[in-house]
């Protein structure tokens, strides 16, 4: 690989490294490749990489490798990003349909902004107890693709996000593959403040779609928001959740949010020799 055309999107925060690979012109096994291109200083600088290939009765599949070179299930800031690459670059049209890890996504380009439905969380669990260093804490619990850690606080800005989201990641209770923390606090029963803190970033990212969709559901699961709800991230950009909840079960869940071109260009290979 001498040179490969890229394209850098940011979503809420989250930005990524977008690469065509229908022609396989990248080594999607090569965890090194996606550490070397996501080391910021160093290289592009990235939360992680995706990847477009082929599927079959879909448009393309998206392929999610966080920034230590792990795939993973899905990233729902990705799943916009992605869409908006592929729309872009001819693969699909405003409407599409796209296979991931954790199922077929549908995305709908919504002016500037995308509009993805998700899979409809599991395992959604409400006030488990979690014991931490600074005490035991009542949390809830969903996966919305990736599995999801939510507590309640009344001091957003206070809340020590790195030590605490990383006790929460290897907690036992979450092994062997752990969990994302997110951090609420409710603002108006349509409106939440969140911070989070990714696995496979191993630190606090400006933004989390799944997490975000996680914490919304958890709360109104619990009755303390009504969808569809606004979650103004750590970036300072609104992500709005769509979705149902009956009998603790949430449905047709929608993420919509920005999905911006940051840069295109070409990496060279010292953007992963070194």
């Amino acid at each position: 690989m001498d040179k490969i055309p890229f394209m850098k999107l940011s979503g809420a925060g989250n930005d990524f490294v977008i690469i065509n690979n229908l022609a396989e012109i990248v080594d999607s096994t090569d965890t090194d490749f996606v550490q070397k291109l996501c080391q910021r200083r160093m290289s592009v600088g990235a939360d992680g990489v995706l990847l477009v290939e082929k599927a079959d009765d879909v448009d393309f599949r998206m392929r999610y490798f966080n920034a230590d070179g792990g795939e993973v299930e899905t990233c729902g800031n990705g799943a916009r990003c992605i869409s908006k690459f592929a729309y872009l670059n001819g693969i699909a049209s405003e409407q599409m349909r796209f296979l991931t890890n954790a199922g077929i996504y549908e995305s709908e380009i919504v002016g500037e902004n995308v509009k993805v439905r998700m899979s409809d969380p599991t395992e959604i669990r409400l006030n488990v107890p979690l014991q931490l260093d600074d005490g035991m804490h009542a949390v809830g619990f969903a996966n919305s693709g990736v599995p999801h850690v939510v507590f309640f606080v009344d001091d957003l800005k206070g809340t020590d996000v790195y030590h605490l989201g990383q006790q929460t990641r290897y907690h036992d209770n979450f092994k062997p593959d752990g969990t994302n923390a997110n951090f609420i606090r409710i603002e108006s029963p349509g409106l939440i403040d969140i911070r989070t803190y990714e696995r496979g970033v191993e630190d606090e990212t400006l933004a989390c779609g799944t997490g975000s969709i996680a914490s919304a559901i958890i709360a109104a699961t619990l009755g303390k928001v009504e969808p569809p709800v606004s979650v103004k991230t750590a970036s300072g950009v609104v992500l709005n959740i769509h979705f149902e909840v009956e009998n603790g079960a949430a449905t047709n869940v929608y993420l919509e949010g920005d999905a911006r071109v940051i840069y295109v260009g070409e990496l060279t290979a010292d953007a992963w020799n070194y």
